[in-house]
């Protein structure tokens, strides 16, 4: 049995510039932290042949190209099995649909499985690539390469995307005092909605693709803010990137009338007035985890937990995608 895990993710700055219809004509750039919340996948050989397959369903089929699940089907069809005889388990500390990039967390895990199962090697750069393949060229959905980036390499790292589609990874370079106050001040509540991130990211898309003005500008902005937050948390100044992150969640909410809704407008307000110094929904908006920068946690925990908003605790993660049995 060969079991796999992949880190969910939070985004510091610069989010939404890694979707194709932006980066390819202006670059992008943004700044994404691993957390200690995983994906597990297994991979385990069963005694008789076809493709056995548990998640949130169940499947078992006797041809790969029969296998409902997309990630799965088109990760086994690059495997390019002759008679398949393969099981494949997926857990996950938290749901999909909660904005922590879940999906290119999975992807990333299956295919370090997949591959290691067979007794291959991918390094990050090769298995972020090959996630991408899978999901943005293979399968056409409208996200961007953030997720599958951050996930297989792990750490708070910065990530441009150039715009001959390739990508370029460095660390952020801070140093351990900073690093132990984002840990300790970053906060992540859960808002109790779920969402799909493909509405929202495909009308981002679009607008990008017909030359919106209104959209590129704010991804421009968006994207400055994202080169600043590097530069406050380099510097060591996480007051600035907390003022940074509430600039970004102003600017972000523009960018789509789906992004929030009333009830999130006034929590984020309130753990405005409780403690935080700014803050943002995680991932496309529209639900999921609201996250704040507070320089008083214990009166912003109380505030949330008046709510009844559960926080969710964490610590970053520096290993990235890897095997943790085989």
């Amino acid at each position: 049995m060969i079991i796999a895990r992949s880190p969910l993710r939070i985004t510091l700055g610069g989010g939404g510039t890694d979707l194709p219809s932006y980066y390819r004509k202006h670059e992008g750039f943004l700044i994404a932290a691993a957390i200690d919340k995983y994906v597990y996948v297994t991979v385990m050989r069963p005694f008789s042949e076809g493709v056995y397959l548990k998640y949130s369903q169940l499947e078992s089929v006797a041809h790969v190209a029969d296998v409902k699940h997309p990630i799965i089907r088109e990760a086994l069809l690059l495997q390019s099995l002759e008679t398949p005889q393969v099981e494949i388990t997926a857990l996950a500390d938290i749901p999909a649909g909660t904005g922590l990039g879940s999906s290119g967390s999975f992807t990333t895990a299956l295919l370090k499985a997949l591959f290691a199962h067979q007794r291959r090697l991918l390094l990050p750069k090769e298995l972020a690539e090959l996630a991408c393949h899978i999901e943005i060229d293979r399968l056409g959905e409208p996200i961007g390469k953030q997720d599958q980036y951050i996930a297989a390499y792990g750490g708070l790292t910065c990530l441009t995307y150039h715009t001959d589609d390739s990508v370029s990874a460095e660390p952020l370079h801070i140093s351990t005092d900073t690093l132990f106050e984002l840990e300790d001040n970053l906060l992540l509540f859960f808002t109790g909605f779920s969402r799909s991130a493909g509405g929202i990211l495909k009308e981002q898309h679009l607008r990008s693709q017909q030359n919106d003005a209104e959209i590129l500008n704010n991804l421009h902005y968006v994207k400055e803010l994202g080169l600043r937050s590097r530069k406050a948390l380099e510097s060591g100044d996480v007051r600035e990137f907390g003022r940074l992150m509430h600039e970004h969640w102003e600017h972000k909410k523009r960018r789509s009338g789906a992004m929030s809704n009333s009830r999130i407008d006034e929590w984020y307000e309130l753990g405005r007035e409780n403690g935080a110094v700014g803050g943002k929904l995680v991932g496309a908006g529209g639900g999921g985890f609201l996250m704040f920068y507070a320089e008083d946690r214990a009166r912003l925990r109380r505030a949330m937990a008046r709510l009844g908003l559960d926080e969710v605790r964490f610590r970053f993660d520096f290993e990235g995608t890897k095997i943790v049995l085989s």
